[in-house]
């Protein structure tokens, strides 16, 4: 039963106050890692959002270039999802001028994040500002203090410069790099993989949302190093450009032949049915369900969990409520088999 301090499992008290809550970092960027934070922030767990910095399209590519400043569009993205404001708030962030010489395209938020970068003289002391300003129940920061550049190698040796450009080049990725390759992470970022007791990478963009925080390479060697339990969740549909085809086995083998270990405890993945005409519908564009090869993927360093996680509306996105239950019943469990 609940107590004033937290919740009694197998005669263990699981704290639910906010210096004792289970620390949890997610990394990676985009929607899907947006769509999820939604939900899981309704958690009683403290968590650290790591971002990150390699995109160089649209707003936040002209800002990128035109100021001189790392990209805040994955950034903002987070911040929204994370933030306890008014929905009207929210929207006000999310806004895009369709119109105005110069304004058309951007976001407000991005704008924000500049205002506060030029404001401040220092993009990671914007992201601080906005994450106390916007009552971010958490923590959003980016992987690297600087905007990196990523590239990629093709199936046919070619490269491909730019992370908006990657999905566009209609190859197969056999791998992708950032400059410079020695990048150094925020001290917050590489603090907080220290102290986690869970890590989970995804969903997102698995070349150019979640392998550019593991490229950082004092990141990827915390993340090994941590005892925390480390989750893998698995896209629900395949990227058009990036992963193509993808079964959930060739999802981690990417990671693998990026880092050359087995990261996860666990894997998570979406064994609901997809209608035909929703499918139709994707397929239109190039992507198809990521389907669950289980015989591929048994492996005894890590455990498959498989449900119903998709829900649509407009678009297929995570059922976030399940989702988030998922998570934070596994790291209750976890924290409980520790002690």
């Amino acid at each position: 039963m609940p107590n004033a301090t937290g919740i009694k499992r197998e005669g263990i008290n699981v704290a639910e106050q906010p210096g004792q809550r289970p620390k949890v970092v997610v990394m990676g960027g985009g929607t899907g890692l947006s769509v999820m934070l939604r939900g899981l922030k309704e958690k009683p767990l403290d968590i650290t959002a790591i971002v990150t910095v390699a995109d160089d399209g649209g707003s936040s590519g002209i800002l990128r270039s035109e100021l001189q400043m790392p990209p805040p569009g994955d950034i903002r993205n987070v911040l929204t999802a994370m933030a306890d404001v008014e929905p009207l708030m929210a929207e006000i962030m999310k806004y895009r001028f369709s119109s105005g010489e110069g304004l058309a395209g951007h976001s407000l938020g991005n704008l924000i994040l500049a205002a506060l970068t030029d404001i401040s003289g220092d993009f990671v002391t914007a992201v601080r500002e906005i994450n106390r300003l916007f009552a971010v129940r958490g923590r959003v920061l980016p992987a690297a203090g600087e905007a990196v550049v990523l590239s990629a190698e093709m199936e046919d040796g070619s490269i491909v410069t730019g992370e908006s450009k990657i999905p566009e080049a209609g190859g197969k990725i056999r791998r992708v790099f950032l400059e410079p390759p020695d990048v150094e992470p925020l001290p917050e970022a590489l603090e907080a993989i220290r102290e986690a007791d869970a890590i989970l990478l995804g969903p997102g963009s698995l070349y150019t949302s979640i392998l550019p925080n593991l490229l950082v390479p004092k990141l990827a060697e915390a993340v090994v190093a941590s005892d925390a339990i480390k989750m893998f969740i698995c896209n629900v549909m395949t990227q058009p450009g990036e992963t193509d085809y993808y079964t959930v086995s060739d999802h981690l083998q990417a990671v693998y032949d990026h880092i050359g270990l087995h990261l996860f405890d666990y894997v998570i993945v979406n064994n609901g049915e997809i209608p035909p005409e929703v499918q139709q519908k994707y397929a239109e564009k190039g992507a198809s369900p990521v389907e669950l090869d289980r015989e591929a993927i048994e492996d005894p360093r890590y455990k498959l969990i498989a449900d119903r996680l998709v829900l649509f509306r407009t678009y297929l996105r995570h059922d976030t409520e399940k989702l988030s239950q998922h998570i934070y019943q596994l790291v209750q469990d976890w924290i409980t088999r520790k002690r």
